[in-house]
């Protein structure tokens, strides 16, 4: 979609601070980090919620997830423990309609989040 900010920053066409990237699969720092570490992981694909996933995106679901992971363990917080969100429409909170995975850690998380 050429209005979406994520489809933007994987065609370069908006600068991002990129830690990970292959033929799937984006990953960026978050502009408004809630931690020490506050990374986003997209698939280049777009999905603009999780409501509109099929059986077809499993894959690259899975691939996400497992990024993400692998993120964390690289940053050192894997064993302390980090959070994985996907926030899907408004009242959750999404504001960027392509879906996104944040990784959160670095810090004592709270619960209930929100």
């Amino acid at each position: 979609m050429s209005d979406c900010l994520f489809c933007r920053i994987i065609k370069r066409e908006i600068p991002a601070s990129i830690v990970y990237e292959d033929d799937r699969v984006l990953a960026f720092n978050d502009i408004n980090p809630q931690g020490p570490t506050h990374v986003l992981v997209v698939p280049k694909r777009h999905i603009a919620t999780l409501n509109e996933m099929t059986a077809d995106d499993d894959q690259i679901v899975g691939e996400v997830i497992r990024r993400a992971a692998a993120i964390a363990k690289e940053r050192g917080i894997s064993a302390g423990g980090f959070r994985v969100v996907f926030n899907t429409n408004r009242d959750a909170g999404q504001t960027v309609f392509h879906i996104h995975l944040h990784l959160i850690g670095g810090r004592g998380l709270g619960w209930p989040p929100g």
